[in-house]
């Protein structure tokens, strides 16, 4: 699950140069109120108006008693009040404290409304949000679906937000909009119960699952044959890599369904095309599908990506290990979400509590919430805690639509759009109105590009369709944009008190489709599989589908009876880190894309051999289990590497580094750094070039600025290798698809992947070894010019450096601005499809891209003794002590104590506030 929305995209040249006047104006407000120059008084004045006041008394209009409001060390809230409504309109009025700008900024995302605050340069963006339709939608959910008593904490949550925001101008509330208001005037709008809840919009978009994966495999099919397409998606290895529900959960489903008629919807599903098709089912597609695919998939790239990049490397990790594995008799439950690194951290740590457990009070419960929602997404309450994964169900699909005149072609017949007009409000510009038109399957998002529409007139469409058209387009389906009950499932969750009641709330949380790993005091532990999942009539979603042909269409949801749970398995654990969650028997298709399961089978063995011959693991050990740094493909590749005979000096200097090796991929360690540098290479030669064009991913030269310490032959063959390389050559991620991809190759010694073109500097590849042994003279030459020469000075660390980037000025505006807002680096360890997730793509380059967003471990038998942390801190404000201050610990994998109890509250507090009616 989550990060916050990246705002200005600036990705549109011709609107560069105002916005980065304005930001320029933006540097020099920044600066006075930094302090730098001669700004000492808007130091002093700014800085210290927006922090927020955590000690004594504050009256608060609304509240019916007195509510106290306790922070840790860590500015961490605990929050105590008497009634519902007045704890979480406390819990709204503490978070706009913290977190107001972030708050703001996400709402202007999931509304569409990013122009109102930051200029013409959105306008882009927000012509897909609106079109997309998440502030619609939202606001259908709250007009038809949720629970009164769910409108009601919204409501209270609104007017917490509101009374903090009374009388307050722009630098009370933070620096950014201090230095927002010198570029243009823009004032805060009052906060609405809907905006709460378009957030579960924003976050289901980033956990969509497999829509890059569809758009990929159709354009695939214009270079690739069949086999090919499947070397590179291979089959999950249920062999290797164990599902999550082993132990029932589906066998009575099972069997009901085999004695059925079959269904055209089945289990394991394929990639559901041919050659040159590029649609579902072998439906010859248009001449310019593959053009509306490549563009659509830019266009999906400039949505804000709330909780960073969807691909193979975003995932989670949770498990639980029941009591007669553990030291204390009770289960302990551990999860880390792996999020793109925002600043602030997505999460926001908080406990809401009941002085007394009622008909009127209900709550009492601790974890971690999203800023701009009530209520504990992810935690525990006095009985239960739980943990979420994305299971990754394909929950949307993409259609090509056939046009027909001023409508639509299906079933043979022509339907007329519907449509509505959408204003957008732009800060340094004039207004502009949009048309959005949708079909019968949802909104075409292929109507928000210029290129777009027009490949789309200019399309040969009889090839799809025989009949006289005006083009085509591609619509989008997906389980999001009809309104759901996931906001009632957040409050059922925090006051459930047993496995039924969470099951019961389970079945409300309808979007996104998470995997939720339970336990609870009583010794119980469990998995449901929740979510809106829709069965195809026909297909399985893995190729965009004939939008016009009605045999494509969902039939309905699995229902929640027939999801797959497990309940007190027999081996007393489960782990739930994205990989498949059914075997192969089950008999609805929840996706054909599932993570791979190197992490989830990772964690497996270690809990395997911690407990074997009796052994019992303490909450210490689920710690240094989260922070494992265990390479699975070096553990395939390294034993072949070091067989290799390597002529080159220096690179056998190199190869040396993997004597010994242990696999983990410590900060120090320069064998790991020089071992990814060659799985980044290998993968680039095999895969990377063979590609089609539309569907690589632009990466940077791998060779750059040579090191000091590079004597001169060295450096003319770096610029040499540099010079050869285009600097936009490509490769795929790395992720742990890949992983499978070679390990299933490995033993194919001559298969046509291995086998390259010579270039000016190396001779062509036929073989394995031979492209092995290129790859690892590449990987020297490109850590020589990023480390130096010397190869006893290499570090994983320096490599893989983590820069945590304020979401909105400091990722984008100039150096000055990222300077005042953004902190680090910080050397990490840990890597990709690693349990330590401090993912990287390979196509890029070293850095991190995404990370264990937090981390806890809850211990059911004292909840006291429950650990956690979050990436960075409590604040949202730049100058504020609790900005970053648990990211030293992160990096070095620690956990603090999580205080639960009022005792323990008590004693931990350092700031207490008194909110007053």
């Amino acid at each position: 699950m989550p990060a916050h929305t990246n705002a200005p995209s600036g990705r549109q040249p011709g609107k560069k140069k105002g916005r980065r006047a304005r930001l320029l104006v933006i540097v020099l407000v920044l600066a006075l109120v930094a302090g730098i120059g001669y700004g000492a008084y808007w130091s002093v004045d700014a800085v210290r108006a927006s922090l927020p006041q955590t000690k004594g008394s504050l009256q608060l209009k609304g509240l019916a008693g007195p509510v106290d409001v306790r922070r840790d060390g860590h500015g961490i809230p605990q929050v105590y009040a008497s009634s519902d409504e007045d704890l979480f309109m406390a819990q709204g009025f503490v978070q706009a404290q913290d977190r107001f700008w972030e708050m703001d900024v996400r709402r202007h995302t999931t509304s569409g409304r990013l122009s109102e605050m930051f200029g013409k340069g959105q306008v882009k963006t927000d012509e897909f949000l609106r079109t997309l339709g998440w502030h619609r939608v939202a606001q259908q959910e709250y007009d038809t679906k949720l629970s009164a008593s769910t409108k009601k904490y919204l409501q209270a949550y609104a007017k917490g937000v509101n009374a903090y925001l009374d009388g307050k101008d722009g630098k009370e509330l933070s620096l950014e909009y201090a230095a927002l208001g010198f570029a243009h005037e823009y004032t805060p709008k009052k906060w609405t119960p809907v905006d709460s809840v378009a957030w579960l919009k924003a976050m289901a978009w980033d956990l969509r699952a497999n829509m890059q994966d569809e758009i990929d495999r159709a354009l695939m099919t214009s270079r690739l044959g069949p086999g090919q397409i499947e070397d590179l998606y291979p089959p999950y290895p249920y062999e290797e890599h164990k599902p999550v529900v082993r132990e029932g959960g589906y066998d009575e489903l099972t069997k009901s369904y085999e004695s059925r008629e079959p269904a055209s919807s089945g289990g394991s599903g394929g990639t559901g095309g041919t050659a040159g098709s590029g649609l579902a089912g072998g439906t010859t597609a248009p001449g310019g599908l593959t053009g509306q695919l490549s563009r659509l998939s830019d266009a999906l790239d400039e949505v804000p990506a709330v909780f960073g990049p969807n691909g193979n490397g975003i995932g989670s990790n949770s498990w639980v290990v029941g009591g007669k594995h553990t030291i204390t008799g009770k289960p302990l439950l551990a999860n880390d979400p792996h999020l793109a690194p925002s600043l602030p951290s997505v999460w926001y740590q908080m406990g809401l509590h009941c002085r007394g457990i009622s008909e009127n009070c209900q709550y009492d419960v601790s974890g971690y919430t999203f800023a701009g929602m009530p209520g504990v997404v992810v935690g525990h309450n006095q009985k239960i805690s739980w943990g979420v994964t994305n299971l990754g169900a394909d929950v949307s699909d993409l259609y090509l639509e056939k046009f027909s005149g001023d409508g639509y072609t299906y079933d043979g017949k022509t339907r007329p759009f519907t449509t509505r007009k959408e204003t957008i409000e732009v800060a340094d510009g004039p207004d502009k109105t949009i048309t959005v038109r949708e079909t019968n399957n949802g909104p075409l998002i292929s109507d928000r590009s210029d290129e777009l529409r027009e490949v789309g007139r200019k399309a040969d469409v009889d090839a799809a369709a025989p009949d006289r058209g005006a083009g085509y387009g591609i619509s989008l389906k997906w389980t999001a944009l009809s309104p759901g009950r996931t906001m009632d499932a957040v409050f059922a969750f925090d006051k459930a008190q047993s496995w039924q009641e969470f099951r019961s709330a389970a079945k409300l949380f309808e979007v996104p489709s998470q995997n939720l790993v339970y336990a609870d005091t009583e010794g119980n532990i469990g998995y449901q599989a929740p979510g809106r999942i829709p069965v195809r009539a026909k297909g399985d979603g893995s190729l965009p589908a004939p939008g016009w042909d009605p045999a494509y269409r969902w039939d309905r949801w699995i229902q929640q009876d027939e999801l797959p749970y497990e309940f007190n398995p027999e081996r007393g654990y489960i782990v739930a880190a994205n990989q498949a969650v059914v075997d192969e028997k089950y008999p609805y298709t929840l996706t054909t894309d599932w993570g791979y399961g190197t992490r989830s089978q990772r964690i497996d063995d270690l809990i395997r051999q911690k407990t074997r011959n009796g052994g019992k693991i303490s909450t210490e050990d689920m710690r240094l289990m989260q922070t494992d740094n265990s390479s699975e493909i070096a553990k395939l590749l390294t034993p072949e590497l070091l067989k290799i005979d390597i002529s080159d000096s220096y690179v056998r200097q190199a190869q040396k580094l993997l004597e010994g090796w242990d696999y983990t991929q410590d900060p120090d360690s320069g064998a790991a750094a020089y071992f990814n540098a060659v799985w980044r290479n290998i993968l680039k030669l095999a895969f990377g070039n063979k590609l089609p064009k539309e569907v690589r991913v632009e990466g940077q030269c791998l060779s750059v600025e040579p090191a000091d310490n590079t004597g001169p032959a060295d450096e003319d063959r770096l610029v040499r290798e540099c010079g050869e390389r285009d600097d936009t050559s490509a490769q795929p991620d790395g992720g742990d698809r890949w992983s499978e991809v070679v390990r299933r190759l490995f033993d194919d010694e001559k298969s046509d992947w291995w086998k390259t073109p010579a270039s000016r500097t190396d001779k062509a590849t036929e073989t394995r070894d031979q492209l092995f042994a290129r790859a690892m003279e590449d990987a020297r030459w490109d850590l020589t010019a990023k480390l130096g020469k010397d190869v006893d000075t290499w570090s994983w660390g320096r490599l893989h450096k983590l820069e945590l980037k304020n979401q909105t000025l400091g990722k984008e505006g100039p150096g000055l601005v990222k300077f005042l807002l953004n902190r680090g680096p910080w050397d990490l360890g840990g890597g990709e499809a690693a349990v330590n997730a401090t993912g990287w793509n390979a196509a890029n380059g070293y850095g991190v891209v995404w990370v264990p967003s937090m981390r806890m471990v809850v211990n059911l038998d004292d909840l006291d003794k429950s650990k956690w942390i979050n990436l960075t801190g409590a604040s949202g404000h730049a100058y504020s002590d609790h900005y970053t201050d648990q990211t030293d610990a992160w990096a070095k994998g620690e956990l603090f104590t999580w205080e639960f109890s009022e005792r323990a509250v008590k004693k931990a507090a350092k700031d207490t506030l008194v909110l007053k009616p």
